[in-house]
């Protein structure tokens, strides 16, 4: 073995070859009267036959809407049964799903729609404190591209799931298609502008979902709940699509995250994998310790979506009964897994990295500045090539050329290191991404939402350390001439129906200058340290994590 910093995954299981409509004909056809899909709160349940029937009706819905290969149809809605729906309808038929978060304000949605073009919209019509409805209202004049919004639950949306199925129309937009032909926009992070509309494919997102899956030994018997959102690769690959490629049945606990309903699922359906970032699993630990259930039947799942904390890991381990809990590392622009770890791993590497590379992929560990491979060990920037790298980011070749190199490498953007096993490590991000609970922040967007403010004349986006969302932000500000100084309270009510919720800063610095270098560029590491210096953090940037 190479003293450098690269690895391939060898296997010998092929990669699929087919679309998702494909796939879920044949899952259909082979465990028709096994259980695919249950919506908890609903108590709806459907077979694998089922499943593909109302896919069927759904996608004979859309054909008559005028929806055809290539046009986006955007999803807007919490976890719920017709998110899977709209999700395999428009895989049979080629239309490309185009995914919000429903975190979004008006702001974001005006954004992706008309970034995106998207002609049709599915949206939920409320959920929590978002009036959907009237968010759409709102920007829909400024949406020039849209055409139609189907509303969950109402008459547009019955109506579709009511089409009488054709499935010789349906056989025959599927035979249009070819597995890289792309099949879903998911708007993702970057450290300057607006969010990029990262394009995959079947082929992408089918794999990376069957590979996932695959290494925690998944088969038809096994019941996975997933309580991440359908709108995250989390949710949609390597919970839906992951369930699809092996048989599996996907149990949907809540519209929204609750550890209660999410354990009352487990417990309930006999769940034997479980899905979350490290933030779910705390509070899902904190709950049993109030109320112990019956997690007996859990064996396997996923921990992922941000650094993973290793006491954490090893509570799940034992107190949930998840020996086979796995770690992945990935990012949406790979569809989005990379490196995993497996179930048989010791527990050092099980807890302490994020794994070796997944299968049919590479990786290499790289200096930034050269672009030369780094000896095991040293820390440089994760790079990942293979099946699972996206088509590029919408209507974006200058982000996409900046992502994906010449050679076919996409640069992540994540500092790692790669010990003489192949384990990786991630240990830091080479720009100031900032990652709350998950979701990934980009401090330019908010420091350009926060610039609109008329009292603020600078403005510096930074990531601290959270205990329990292993970051939350702070904003740096220099008021204007003598405007009263703002605080945490005033800029959250500023940006309040304006921004989501996670993206709106938790801290508040006021500052008449901020630290630069010789050559008059802010210096965000400085920021960083001081406002954990200020802010009292030092117990949270001493966490230790995977």
């Amino acid at each position: 073995m190479s003293g450098l910093s690269y690895a391939s995954g060898v296997t010998m299981t092929p990669l699929l070859g087919e679309t998702i409509g494909e796939k879920l004909e044949r899952t259909a056809e082979q465990f028709g009267e096994r259980e695919a899909l249950v919506e908890s709160e609903s108590g709806r349940r459907w077979t694998w036959s089922q499943l593909n029937e109302v896919v069927d009706q759904v996608a004979t819905g859309l054909l008559d809407l005028g929806i055809e290969k290539g046009d986006r149809v955007g999803i807007w809605a919490p976890n719920c049964a017709e998110w899977v729906l709209t999700q395999y309808a428009t895989a049979k038929i080629g239309a490309i799903l185009v995914n919000i978060n429903p975190a979004y304000r008006t702001h974001e949605l005006a954004y992706v729609l008309n970034q995106s073009e998207i002609s049709t919209l599915v949206s939920a019509v409320s959920f929590k404190t978002s009036d959907y409805k009237s968010m759409v209202g709102d920007v829909r004049s400024e949406a020039m591209g849209l055409k139609q919004v189907i509303f969950i639950g109402e008459q547009s949306w019955n109506d579709l799931e009511a089409t009488k199925a054709d499935p010789e129309r349906v056989s025959a937009a599927m035979a249009s298609l070819d597995r890289d032909d792309p099949i879903n926009i998911q708007y993702t992070s970057g450290t300057t502008g607006f969010p990029k509309g990262a394009t995959l494919s079947h082929h992408n997102i089918l794999n990376n979902g069957f590979f996932m899956t695959e290494a925690q030994g998944w088969t038809e018997e096994d019941i996975v709940c997933v309580p991440v959102p359908f709108y995250h690769c989390f949710g949609m690959v390597m919970g839906n699509l992951g369930a699809l490629t092996h048989g599996t049945c996907v149990v949907i606990p809540a519209p929204g995250f609750d550890p209660v309903l999410t354990l009352n699922a487990v417990e309930g359906e006999k769940c034997t994998a479980l899905y979350g970032v490290p933030t779910m699993f705390i509070a899902m630990l904190n709950e049993l310790d109030k109320k112990p259930r019956d997690l007996s039947s859990l064996r396997t799942g996923v921990m992922a979506g941000s650094p993973c904390p290793v006491e954490v890991m090893k509570r799940v381990i034992s107190e949930m009964n998840m020996e086979g809990v796995t770690i992945c590392y990935g990012m949406t622009e790979t569809s989005p897994v990379s490196a995993q770890t497996l179930p048989d791993d010791d527990l050092q590497r099980r807890t302490e990295t994020v794994g070796r590379v997944h299968p049919h992929q590479e990786i290499k560990i790289i200096d930034p500045a050269t672009g030369l491979t780094l000896p095991y060990g040293e820390t440089g920037e994760y790079c990942t090539r293979g099946y699972s790298v996206m088509l590029g980011y919408w209507n974006n070749e200058e982000k996409t050329a900046e992502a994906i190199d010449s050679g076919g490498w996409m640069h992540t953007g994540d500092l790692a290191t790669m010990d003489e096993h192949g384990y990786v490590n991630i240990v830091g991000r080479l720009k100031d991404m900032v990652i709350r609970g998950g979701e990934n922040l980009y401090p330019r967007e908010i420091e350009e939402f926060l610039y609109t403010h008329p009292d603020i004349d600078d403005v510096q986006v930074v990531g601290v350390p959270d205990e329990k969302y292993g970051e939350e932000l702070v904003a740096w500000i220099k008021m204007r001439g003598d405007a009263e100084p703002l605080d945490a309270d005033k800029v959250r009510e500023f940006s309040n129906g304006k921004l989501a919720h996670y993206k709106i800063p938790k801290y508040v610095i006021i500052a008449d200058e901020f630290p630069m270098t010789v050559t008059g560029k802010v210096r965000k590491v400085d920021m960083r340290q001081t406002s954990i210096e200020q802010l009292g953090l030092e117990k949270a940037a001493s966490a230790k994590h995977a």
